[in-house]
């Protein structure tokens, strides 16, 4: 039986992820079950996108992945199946979709509306359970839902790139509160070529001018920089806490200037 992960914005404390894995259990005895994550913001989809983006490579081929963030954002909003890289991805039309993959690679598929409206206000009980048993035991995405295109899209922010310099973003706050941004090594070091630099934490009096390969390189209490295990610029305090310590969120500025 493959695999079905679940990943949500609710809380531990309330009943929601017991019943899922229950139905889950009921339907496809002996399924394994795998929790992600279920401290997502409430309704914060780039978050949740965020973290499924970043875990799902490892999982292995068939596993299908419920992304309960959000599922009932407007009235009439379809709930999807996606097929990508040998995965599978069930989830609400919010968004979520564009931001964990690229459109090319993303098959998207509107499962049935109507038992959705019977689902009343926890669809993800009923119908993306039963999506999911429904793609374990054999059943092809194009078997429960109809091939769409006009999915809602969510384009993952961009930084931005100027002659000397690059404006990128806090998108990530990890439980360290280390500060993840949109700058990845590959973009730093094709714009930088080997320049000294300054990145500037919310403003010029906040200065890093190096990128440490570890935090243990740097002295407890010091503000630094990395490139994370996933290719990202990461600004921390060793042994602290960067977002509180220097008031960041998700959607900060984090600027780079390049000295010629």
């Amino acid at each position: 039986m493959p695999l079905v992960t679940l990943t949500s914005d609710w809380s531990e404390s309330d009943y929601y992820i017991g019943a899922i894995k229950g139905r889950i259990l009921s339907a496809c005895p002996g399924a394994s079950i795998q929790d992600i994550n279920h401290h997502i913001k409430p309704f914060n989809t780039a978050q949740a996108a965020f973290v499924i983006r970043n875990c799902y490579p490892n999982f292995p081929d068939g596993t299908v992945h419920i992304i309960a963030v959000n599922t009932e954002p407007d009235p009439g909003c379809a709930l999807l199946a996606a097929q990508m890289d040998n995965q599978y991805f069930l989830c609400a039309d919010n968004g979520i979709l564009g931001l964990i993959g690229k459109e090319e690679s993303l098959d998207v598929y509107a499962l049935n509306r109507e038992k959705k409206e019977k689902a009343g206000s926890f669809a993800a009980l009923q119908i993306l359970t039963e999506a999911a048993c429904a793609i374990m035991t054999g059943k092809k995405p194009a078997e429960i839902g109809k091939k769409i295109t006009d999915y809602n899209r969510r384009v993952p922010l961009r930084p931005t790139i100027e002659k000397n310099s690059i404006i990128g973003s806090v998108i990530y706050i990890d439980s360290y509160e280390n500060a993840i941004t949109n700058i990845s090594r590959e973009l730093f070091e094709r714009l930088g070529n080997h320049k000294k630099f300054e990145i500037q934490v919310q403003s010029r009096h906040n200065v890093i001018r190096k990128i440490s390969n570890t935090y243990s390189e740097n002295p407890p209490g010091d503000l630094l920089a990395v490139f994370n295990s996933i290719g990202l610029l990461e600004v921390a305090v060793r042994n602290g806490n960067a977002a509180s310590l220097f008031k960041l969120n998700e959607n900060s500025t984090i600027r780079i200037e390049f000295n010629d």
